[in-house]
Order: C-alpha cells, then sequence, then structure tokens
C-alpha cells in the first residue's frame, strides 16, 4: 500500500500536472489480480470535483517485464476512439522521488466489473451479448492505424516478416530465463516454431493489445463492456497473435465450443474479421495459437520464479505457477503429439 508520505508527494505531484490550486486523496484501495503493476484506485478532490484515478506503478519485481512507457502511449491511442479506455493523465519515469518507482496516472472507469475466465457462469446471463461486443472490440483494435499511433512512436513499426521471430525470441528468452527446472515440452514448440515460421502477415501490422482476454475488459452488469485494461504488452504485429491468445483454451471457462467461453467460435472470427477489416488466415492461426500457449508457458515459468525468489508476494503469482502452467504443458504436448501423428501420415 502507498504510505502517508507518498500519497502526500504524489497529491503534490498532481498539483503540478493538472494545474489545480489543491488536490486531496480521500480514499485509496489496492487492487489484486495484475500483477506486472502494482494498481491502486483513488478518490481525489481536485479544486473540490471528485474524482477516481487509478495510479499503475512498477513493482521490485513482476509477472511480466514491460516498460510503463509502452502502456501509457497504447492507452492514449484510443482515447476518443470506439475503444473504451481510461483517460491518461501523467507518466513519471525518471523522478523516483515520488512513489520511489516509476509510474503513471489515469482516470478510472467506474461502475464496472471484470469476470473470471475460469468461472462459466461469470457473465452470465449476458454471456451473448458481451461476446459479441468483446470479439467486435478486438477487431476494431486492430482497424486502427498504427503507423501514426502514439504506441507507434514509443516502439517503433518492426518490419512485417520479422514480427514472429521478434516474439517468439522473447518468450524463449523468459523460459529460458525463468524455469526453476528443465522444460522439454516448451523448447520441443519453440523449436517446432521456429522450423515452421507462419505466412506473412495480412495486409497491415495493427496494435496488438498483447493480454486481450476476458477478465481484462470491464462490463457495467447489464452486457456492455465499459473498459478494455491492461495494455502492458502492447506492441505492434501480426493481429492473428491477439486473436489467439483471446481464443487459447485457458480462457474458454471449461467450455471448448465456445470462444473465451463466451460465444461460438465461428462467430467470434465473423465479428473480428468485419470489424478489423482483416481476412483470417488458418495457417497464420495455426502458428499464433501455438505460441500463444508458449507465451502463456513463459508468463506462468515467470510468475512462479517471481514467487520463489521473493521479489513478489501478490497471491496471483501462486495461482498462475500451478495451474495455468500445467495447462499449457498439456495443451503444448497435445499439439505436438497431433502434429507428429499428421507427419508421420504423409500430412503437410
Amino acid at each position: 500500500m502507498l504510505s502517508e508520505d507518498e500519497l502526500t508527494r504524489l497529491g503534490h505531484h498532481l498539483v503540478n500536472v493538472t494545474g489545480a490550486k489543491t488536490v486531496h486523496i480521500t480514499h485509496i484501495k489496492r487492487y489484486h489480480g495484475g500483477a506486472s503493476r502494482e494498481t491502486y484506485g483513488l478518490d481525489v478532490a481536485i479544486d473540490g470535483q471528485a474524482r477516481g484515478l487509478i495510479v499503475r506503478r512498477d513493482p521490485v519485481d513482476s509477472l511480466i517485464d514491460t516498460e510503463r512507457a509502452v502502456e501509457f502511449a497504447a492507452y492514449r491511442s484510443y482515447e476518443e476512439s470506439a475503444v473504451p479506455v481510461p483517460k491518461t493523465l501523467c507518466l513519471e519515469e525518471h523522478d523516483l522521488s515520488v512513489l520511489g518507482a516509476p509510474f503513471f496516472v489515469m482516470e478510472r472507469i467506474d461502475g464496472g466489473e471484470a469476470g473470471s475466465p475460469f468461472d462459466p457462469n461469470s457473465y452470465a446471463p449476458h454471456r451473448n451479448a458481451i461476446g459479441q461486443q468483446f470479439f467486435d472490440l478486438l477487431g476494431q483494435i486492430h482497424a486502427r492505424s498504427a503507423e501514426d499511433s502514439p504506441l507507434a512512436a514509443v516502439v517503433g513499426m518492426p518490419f512485417p516478416t520479422d514480427c514472429w521471430k521478434i516474439a517468439l525470441d522473447y518468450w524463449a528468452n523468459e523460459i529460458e530465463k525463468d524455469a526453476l527446472e528443465p522444460q522439454p515440452i516448451g523448447m520441443a514448440a519453440i523449436r517446432w516454431l521456429k522450423r515452421n515460421g507462419p505466412p506473412p502477415p495480412p495486409k497491415r501490422l495493427t496494435i496488438i493489445h498483447g493480454d486481450y482476454r476476458t477478465g481484462n475488459v470491464l462490463h457495467d452488469g447489464a452486457g456492455k463492456i465499459i473498459a478494455v485494461l491492461d495494455w502492458e504488452m502492447a506492441h505492434i504485429g501480426d493481429p492473428h497473435g491477439d486473436l489467439a491468445w483471446a481464443l487459447d483454451p485457458l480462457w474458454n471457462s471449461g467450455d471448448p465450443g465456445f470462444a473465451g467461453g463466451l460465444i461460438p467460435r465461428a462467430e467470434a472470427l465473423n465479428l473480428w474479421s468485419a470489424a478489423s477489416g482483416i481476412a483470417f488466415d488458418p495457417e497464420a492461426f495455426r502458428w499464433w495459437e501455438m505460441f500463444a500457449t508458449v507465451k502463456g508457458l513463459g508468463i506462468w515459468l515467470s510468475a512462479a520464479r517471481a514467487l520463489n525468489d521473493g521479489g513478489n508476494s501478490d497471491p496471483i503469482l501462486a495461482f498462475s505457477g500451478l495451474y495455468p502452467l500445467a495447462q499449457a504443458n498439456q495443451l503444448l504436448a497435445t499439439r505436438l503429439a497431433e502434429l507428429a501423428e499428421a507427419a508421420s501420415g504423409g500430412a503437410a
């Protein structure tokens, strides 16, 4: 939790960045569930006007190593768009005297709740309506021009044919760096991915949310998505990467026939394609589908490492290092066995 001294310094900082005469912080709440940033909700009075803010501060150790400027720029890329995101307020990367670590502040979107991907009733009775919006919004994320976005100004535009290599090299390194024990299944999947690169991206590269899944959107309890959150893994690349992560079996709430546990897979793909203007490529998706599970393996191994080393005691790390890690290994083993069987039978 932020200390009284930190809250006082943060109040002074907000006076400077907003140009207000007074900023009073009246209440603070710590949010658990995401472990790449410490997240706090603040009730503040800015020149007497009540506002809700969110502070995202870098922890000592995190589940995912990301740059806070990237997440900040990703939010800015969709302000005033059809994709509902909080309005950004300020980013502080260099002055550690305020909160002792880099942080940024954005407005809080109130009146929303996040569903759990592990609870099949999480979105009932509005599962269908939320599912349609969920995949339509993913398409709208990918429809936005990446070249002129605030995110591109921070991360740059990669060469289209390099996207998969950049992504795979990063997560292969994370697995090698953070694994507490050998990972033969994950390494076998990485070898397959390296030997069988995907076809070139579709007609354009897009902004990639990087962690687009149920649990990272807020809904109002009446069937409407009101916020898309947690953009810390945002980058620019092949949109099939986002789609594969959103469709990963880990998020289907135990119902393999439904994308993200929400709507039938075919409907989800049609909604995404219509909103993005991008044709679904089954061959590309097969590669990114395997990659998505390898990425998940890297995340869960990082969680286990951070907890084991004592750098972060967030309870989400204990869960992440157990159930999702085991499921990722099982899924990769099944897919590799299917590929080996197809190859031995003469399939392409």
